[in-house]
């Protein structure tokens, strides 16, 4: 298990290019497999998920080349369905949660597919429901084995229907989409997430052929076609990452830039930052978080406790609730943050009352900080990642602590961020990876 060594307390000053959207990165990768012609793919990340990911589709059998960095062509004229079967594939699937979205286009395309139950992030209970109910309603069957602990999924063929969906998950609305593009007939889907991924998911889609109509809306229209073609896709700059580094200038104190940020696609981010009493400003595509000592939260209107809650689009994301929680810890004021999509995400704020932070976890959904105003510096202290988000939160914790503080379980922050250390390393932090 591999760990960073991180000595705090100095301030960062530079200029930081964000890397391609994880979340879009692994829908797009799913939705090359619904063709036969080659698909380029640009600003892939090099991340954990996203190469496991490119591992299982080079086990099925796609042609995968990396012809750049960050850029790969995928081919898929055929699949091998007994790689599906075998224990590698259950491994490598059942520890990737976006694999569910390759069962979609494998319907889609070839009446068949394979499910292993996924793994992930441990933040609480994220239901499958939404894809499998929004497949079957599609004209899929499944079928769940459990020796093997995969799912069988088959069709005699999609076709299209009107469904609303019981929640407007994400990923759930991928799959439906890229399974209905094929299906015979039109399908409407009611509630449907409007992320800027699966906006740029559509307009690829579309580009291939595909007939969808109410992009960016939760409503979406899908006159489903005989097949798709080939194209080329590049991925929108990760704004889980863009997020992440204005809370870790704030804290830390720093200037920095963060280059190509897709502003337009930034939705209530800056904002949200804002609130938090953060400076920042645009300057054409970029974003500039100059110095700052201090940094005073925002109330209501009638003089109530400022509240960050998460919510979907166009609402805050939830990815960025455990970084405006550890943002807030220096902000002069008190914030309510108010998790209210999964109910383990905030169980990582112990170790940043370890560190001297003053938060109050009040349930699993709720967590008020009062803001230390740069008053008293974070202790080091040694801590477990125990996901993505929350390990980065820690990370930036650490930046901001004076000594040297340690994270076990690195791999979980390598799972969505790219080489993290050397990045923030080249603007002045001292971040050392250890086996």
């Amino acid at each position: 298990m591999a760990s960073f060594e991180i000595r705090g307390g100095k301030p960062l000053h530079g200029t930081l290019v964000p890397q391609g959207a994880k979340n879009e990165a692994l829908q797009i990768i799913c939705a090359t497999l619904l063709t036969k012609d080659k698909v380029r793919v640009d600003n892939v990340p090099d991340i954990h998920d996203i190469n496991r990911l490119i591992e299982l589709l080079q086990g099925m059998g796609t042609k995968v080349e990396r012809t750049g960095e960050g850029t790969y062509t995928f081919e898929t004229e055929t699949v091998d369905f007994n790689y599906l079967q075998s224990s590698e594939f259950l491994k490598k699937a059942g520890s990737l949660r976006g694999s569910i979205m390759m069962v979609g286009p494998l319907l889609a395309r070839f009446r068949k597919g394979t499910v292993a139950r996924p793994g992930g992030d441990k933040i609480g209970r994220r239901k499958l429901d939404v894809h499998f109910e929004g497949l079957m309603r599609l004209g899929a069957e499944f079928t769940y084995d459990e020796a093997s602990g995969l799912y069988h999924a088959r069709t005699k063929g999609m076709k299209g229907c009107s469904m609303l969906l019981e929640e407007a998950s994400v990923t759930g609305t991928a799959n439906i989409v890229m399974a209905a593009v094929l299906a015979e007939g039109t399908t409407t889907i009611f509630n449907a997430a409007c992320e800027p991924y699966l906006h740029q998911l559509c307009s690829m889609l579309n580009r291939m052929g595909a007939r969808i109509s109410g992009v960016g809306s939760n409503l979406l229209t899908i006159e489903g076609v005989d097949s798709l073609h080939g194209c080329e896709h590049r991925l929108l700059p990760d704004m889980i990452e863009i997020g992440s580094f204005i809370g870790m200038a704030a804290i830390t104190q720093s200037d920095i830039t963060i280059k190509q940020v897709g502003f337009e696609h930034l939705g209530l981010i800056p904002k949200v930052f804002e609130r938090l009493g953060i400076q920042m400003e645009r300057q054409g595509d970029d974003l500039h978080i100059p110095k700052q000592e201090h940094y005073e939260v925002d109330t209501f209107m009638d003089g109530s406790i400022l509240t960050i809650a998460d919510a979907p689009w166009p609402g805050f994301t939830p990815d960025l609730i455990s970084i405006a929680l550890v943002t807030a810890i220096q902000a002069k004021g008190s914030v309510l943050i108010h998790q209210k999509m999964f109910e383990s995400r905030l169980f990582f704020v112990d170790k940043l009352i370890d560190m001297g932070a003053q938060i109050i976890l009040c349930d699993p959904h709720r967590a008020t900080i009062i803001g230390l105003d740069h008053r008293t510096a974070l202790k080091s202290a040694v801590m477990t990642s125990p996901d993505i988000r929350a390990g980065v939160a820690l990370l930036i914790a650490a930046l901001s602590a004076k000594g040297k503080s340690v994270i076990h379980n690195i791999e979980q922050i390598d799972r969505g961020y790219q080489h993290i250390d050397t990045r923030l390393n080249a603007i002045g932090a001292d971040i050392r990876r250890t086996d």
